[in-house]
């Protein structure tokens, strides 16, 4: 089965073992529709608007940036065994601002992401980007829930 609904797909990714489902779903739809694949990173600038700027403060950074390519690589890495396109990006700033800017720049017919399922007063509580996304895109969003790792 084939479909042209989609033909470019953003995946976002915090390289978390739970956004892994998200990241196949992804993927998948994306062979299906033959559609081209945006693996989307958003290092979150507000985490660092408390820590003074020094050496540990640039360190960090860059050790955040290094997860960020560890974790569009892993979507690339899926994506051209499919053999789709794929362009990696790395964003910084607010992560559900930052996805729905780079969708509505891109003309992204699709976003996929994933969340840990939240519910109750944890959600309600600190909200989520996935939430956040939903409710202020215009592209549609497919959320996948991911599996909450157990200890």
């Amino acid at each position: 089965m084939n479909s042209d609904l989609y033909k470019k797909i953003l995946i976002a990714t915090d390289g978390s073992e739970q956004n892994q489902k998200a990241i196949e779903y992804g993927v998948d739809l994306a062979k299906i529709s033959n559609a081209k694949v945006y693996p989307v990173y958003v290092v979150d600038t507000a985490a660092f608007s408390s820590i003074p700027m020094d050496s540990g403060w640039e360190m960090m950074y860059d050790l955040i940036k290094k997860e960020g390519r560890e974790a569009t690589d892993q979507v690339v890495k899926l994506a051209e065994e499919a053999g789709l396109e794929c362009e990696p990006t790395i964003l910084e700033g607010h992560p559900s601002h930052e996805i729905i800017d780079f969708a509505n720049n891109n003309d992204i017919d699709v976003i996929v992401m994933g969340t840990l399922g939240k519910s109750g007063l944890d959600k309600f509580l600190l909200g989520s980007v996935a939430e956040k996304v939903i409710r202020n895109s215009p592209a549609p969003v497919l959320v996948v829930r991911g599996e909450e790792k157990k200890e």
